[in-house]
Order: structure tokens, then C-alpha cells, then sequence
């Protein structure tokens, strides 16, 4: 018996992730393209077609880049809130004319439980600027798993799902300063500081050193932006914020890639 967690890419250029137990695998949003999806997972030692489902966080092309073939190409259950898929539908018809192909499609509403096999699966809702933004905590085999990224600060109620974690995956996107003097333009900087924009380090390392519980065995900083960060940065004033804490539970901080895959994690 065991549960995994496959981060196949992480960062704006797409995301994706597989979270599994021994009798269920789930792909958490399809970001990269489904050719790459299908080679991540076969590099890893995986089956792409064993996939149970898909779940989507939100309606952002890099969560949604490839989902239009996969859902066609493994025709396994898609769960999205309804909000998101209509706005997700909406896109795929203006660009192609067409509906995509979905052979069946599970709503499901923010904070309201749901079975994925043996995984039990909880959709809380996250400060983004998309429709309707989720993140995960996973259940399986007496593990738990936290998923959170896109999302512009962490409200208690985002804290309260992510307590009691054996493995966290949570955004670190962007150093502040870096930011700030980088070549996005002047309104791209304002969405990605907002409230309903994207995590900093330093907001990160708040939540660490204040009303996190330390319960992790495994940290996994994701969403790092290419352009406004530098995995040394967001890795210090992680393990900085965690101090003590790290020794208890151990917390060990690992960075989440755009190009490749890490290896799977197992608890």
C-alpha cells in the first residue's frame, strides 16, 4: 500500500500532477499538452491509460492546455465545478466551433466531498481571479494531501484544509522585488501582487512561520514564475520561515519543475 504524488510540470507555461493510491490515479489540471502529459507519465514508469480521472482547478490555459485531447483520448471522468467548464467549454468552442468531447463530465461544488475510487477528495475554494478556483486536499490509505497554488494570499479558510497535511504542494510564484523591477508590464505586476493574484515568497513564508502546523513530511513549492523568481530564493525563505519546525516533522522543501518531471513522492 501506497500513495504518490507525480508533479509532471509546474510553473505558468502549464501545470499538471498525478495523485495516487494503490487502486486509483487521478491527474490534477492538464496544463501541458497531451503528447507531453502521455510522456511524463511513461517516464516516470507509469500507464497514462490508467488514469482514473481527471480534476481541474480552474479555467487558466496552463491547467487547461492539453484537456481537450486527453478528455478525447482516454474518455475517463472529468470533475470540474460548473462554473469553470462553462467557461472552459465556452473557450473551446470559440476557437474550434465545436464542443469539446467529454465522455463524462462530474460538477462538483467547493467544499462539498467527493469519491475518486479509493481517494477521498475535498474542493475548497482559493482567491484567484478565474471563475471559480479550487484547490485539494486528498485522503487515501491515512494520508493527506494539500494542493494549493494560483492563489493571490491564504485566507483561514484555505488554512483550516491544509492542516493536518502529510504532503504539501502550495505556490511560492514570485519574488517580490524581482517583480517589481521585471519586464512584465505595470498591469500584469498589479494582477500578480492582488489579492486574487499569485503567492510571493514572502507571503509564503508568513503563512510558515506563523499558522502553518508544521504536520508535513514533504513541502513541495510550486508555481515558481520563470521571469520574477529564482528556486534558490523561494527554497531560503521557505526553510528560513519553517525554522525549528522543519526537525519535528521533518518538512523537507522540494521545488516543483516546468521542464521535467520530479520523481514521484511516496508516502
Amino acid at each position: 500500500m501506497s500513495v504518490s504524488v507525480s508533479i509532471l510540470a509546474s510553473g505558468s507555461r502549464g501545470n499538471c500532477a498525478v495523485v495516487a493510491s494503490s487502486t486509483t490515479r487521478i491527474l490534477v489540471d492538464a496544463g501541458i499538452s497531451c503528447r507531453e502529459t502521455f510522456k511524463r507519465i511513461k517516464a516516470s514508469g507509469e500507464d497514462p491509460r490508467a488514469l482514473s480521472a481527471i480534476l481541474i482547478t480552474h479555467e487558466h490555459a496552463d491547467h487547461v492546455y492539453g484537456l481537450a485531447t486527453l478528455t478525447r483520448k482516454l474518455g475517463i471522468p472529468l470533475f470540474m465545478t460548473g462554473a469553470t467548464h462553462q467557461v472552459w467549454a465556452k473557450a473551446i468552442r470559440d476557437a474550434t466551433g465545436e464542443r469539446p468531447e467529454v465522455g463524462q463530465l462530474e460538477l462538483f461544488a467547493s467544499g462539498r466531498n467527493f469519491q475518486v475510487g479509493d481517494i477521498s477528495v475535498t474542493p475548497f475554494t482559493i482567491p484567484h481571479d478565474a471563475a471559480d478556483p479550487v484547490g485539494f486536499t486528498f485522503r487515501a490509505e491515512g494520508v493527506k494531501i494539500g494542493l494549493a497554488t494560483d492563489l493571490g494570499y491564504i485566507p483561514a479558510s484555505v488554512r483550516n484544509h491544509l492542516q493536518g497535511c502529510d504532503l504539501l504542494v502550495i505556490e511560492s510564484n514570485h519574488d517580490v522585488e524581482m517583480l517589481r523591477v521585471g519586464p512584465y508590464p505595470w498591469m500584469v505586476k498589479q494582477r500578480v501582487m492582488s489579492r486574487v493574484g499569485h503567492l510571493s515568497n514572502d507571503a509564503l513564508a508568513e503563512f510558515f512561520s506563523g499558522d502553518y502546523d508544521g504536520s508535513a513530511t514533504y513541502v513541495v513549492l510550486a508555481h515558481l514564475s520563470e521571469h520574477n523568481n529564482l528556486p534558490e530564493l523561494a527554497r531560503k525563505a521557505a526553510e528560513k520561515a519553517l525554522g525549528a519546525r522543519r526537525t519535528l516533522l521533518q518538512n523537507r522543501v522540494l521545488l516543483a519543475q516546468q521542464a521535467e518531471p520530479m520523481e514521484a513522492i511516496r508516502l
